[in-house]
């Protein structure tokens, strides 16, 4: 290997440290009666609360419908996953510091088996943990029911929809994961006939893209008349002002108006989750969702929103104009277009 791929390789071992100290898995939960939602962190040492009383408090939910506590010392993989990440940063040292090709190969497919391994580990933990209920002492009792969160995604469980996603940590081991193989591939010797090698390399590439692309959040559809707003608190009934914003998490927080929406974006601190991307109805009435980064937004006080903002979004400025060329127009107020920044410096 040249130098330039051993310090690929030495880069690759150091950025594991980063997993000791970030969580490698996070699941939300939410419902109506927890409007600011639940949370597990999982570290390679702990499974911890979102929250300082969110683990307590899902462990009382629990109790309700016979699932088993979550007990950190009770969880044999966080005694042994601090030193199999330990063992592939020491591994990706020695490799960097002899130059072997065959201890980067050996290095590649161990984590790809320890990530794989680890996956259907915790699948398997996940059913037990659904499944394996305590009936005879549970205060509720849903014949047939189970509750196993998702691995990968979202999934409604009563009424609590839960999300289940890597946090930095895991990303962190996809991303070595994927320079390692890249590493291996550009590091090959060029004199030998490498077309099934190709072959293999592109379907692990391939594998992990898709794992990857399948994991990215998006927006999810409206259930009107149920759905309660997360800010107002009010029911969720017009097509053409329903609003959201899809957490880095996968969960997404409803809203029924886009004022709504901005007043809950304008209370969130610093130890809230991560925002990945926030969505606002046509108010044409089309129920498409539109990026509110890409959106149109009309000002006009014949615009009647659920909470009195007068703002509505649109495709395109030449909808917005035909929208409320429709509607009866105020004498004293002039239609003002908008962007999305222009929108959240109005005052609430």
């Amino acid at each position: 290997m040249t130098t330039r791929a051993r310090l690929l390789a030495a880069l690759i071992g150091l950025m594991l440290i980063v997993m000791f100290f970030v969580p490698m898995w996070r699941i939300d939960l939410e419902a109506p009666q927890y409007p600011e939602g639940l949370g597990i962190l999982i570290t390679l040492t702990d499974v911890q609360g979102l929250n300082e009383f969110d683990l307590k408090n899902i462990n009382q939910l629990n109790h309700y419908i016979g699932m088993q506590q979550i007990v950190p010392e009770a969880i044999p993989e966080l005694k042994i996953m601090p030193w199999l990440i330990g063992l592939m940063i020491a591994l990706a040292g020695l490799t960097a510091i002899t130059g072997s090709r065959t201890l980067l190969t050996i290095w590649m497919v161990s984590f790809v088996v320890l990530m794989f391994a680890g996956l259907v580990d915790f699948w398997l933990w996940e059913y037990d943990y659904g499944h394996n209920l305590d009936l005879e002492n549970a205060a509720i009792k849903v014949p047939g029911m189970s509750y196993q969160p998702p691995l990968i995604g979202s999934k409604q469980l009563l009424n609590f929809k839960a999300h289940s996603w890597p946090a930095l940590g895991g990303w962190i081991a996809i991303l070595s994961v994927a320079s390692s193989v890249l590493l291996w591939w550009t590091s090959r010797p060029k004199n030998k006939k490498t077309h099934g090698i190709k072959t293999a390399v592109a379907t692990v590439l391939l594998g992990i893209v898709t794992l990857t692309s399948g994991c990215t959040p998006g927006p999810e559809a409206f259930q009107f008349g149920s759905d309660m707003g997360a800010w107002c608190r009010m029911p969720i009934s017009d097509v053409r002002f329903a609003s959201q914003v899809v957490l880095t998490t996968g969960r997404t927080v409803k809203f029924d108006s886009i004022e709504c929406m901005k007043s809950w974006l304008g209370a969130q601190d610093d130890s809230a989750p991560p925002i990945h991307s926030i969505w606002v109805s046509d108010a044409t009435g089309s129920g498409t969702l539109i990026p509110a980064s890409d959106a149109v937004f009309a000002y006009h006080s014949s615009i009647r929103s659920p909470m009195g903002g007068s703002l509505a979004a649109f495709t395109t400025a030449e909808s917005a104009h035909s929208m409320l060329r429709t509607v009866p127009v105020s004498d004293s107020a002039a239609l003002t277009l908008m962007s999305w920044e222009d929108v959240t410096l109005l005052a609430d």
